[in-house]
């Protein structure tokens, strides 16, 4: 399926713990609350940290895979979404780092399109690399390659 000059991407571990934290601290709070006060604050804790778990899963479900022609994203546990996006439609790239995205070498990576469906296809929690470079270089091929100039 994926040929030696494609890319696949994931969001990193690290940064799908980071985006459920607030969660697990919501779900740990609601378990101590139930340690000391009643009983009845644990089923929210478990709750709550089940939602938390799932929001893990979710996040790490993404796979970015960048080919030659196109960009597909895939995601979802039990449902499973698939979109599309021609290489040769991306017109515009941005980098967004967070202070802590920088500390830990991640990076968002957001890919202006010209197609309807899809105008700013994200690229969240990969890791920092040149990633872009490659992306420019492969869409510049693929506009030669199907005859298609940019008019500003």
């Amino acid at each position: 399926m994926t040929q030696n000059d494609d890319i696949l991407l994931k969001p990193q571990l690290l940064f799908a713990f980071l985006k459920t934290l607030p969660l697990i601290l919501l779900g740990l709070t609601f378990l101590l609350l139930a340690w000391y006060l009643s009983p009845y604050f644990i089923l929210f804790g478990i709750a709550i940290c089940g939602a938390a778990w799932y929001r893990l899963l979710y996040i790490r479900s993404y796979k970015y895979l960048i080919t030659a022609e196109y960009i597909r994203i895939t995601y979802g546990i039990f449902m499973k979404r698939t979109d599309q996006v021609e290489m040769y439609r991306v017109k515009d790239y941005t980098i967004s780092q967070s202070f802590i995205l920088q500390v830990f070498k991640l990076m968002h990576l957001t890919l202006i399109t010209t197609d309807i469906n899809n105008q700013a296809v994200q690229l969240e929690g990969i890791p920092e690399s040149a990633i872009i470079d490659t992306i420019r270089d492969r869409v510049q091929q693929a506009r030669h390659d199907n005859n298609i100039y940019e008019l500003n």
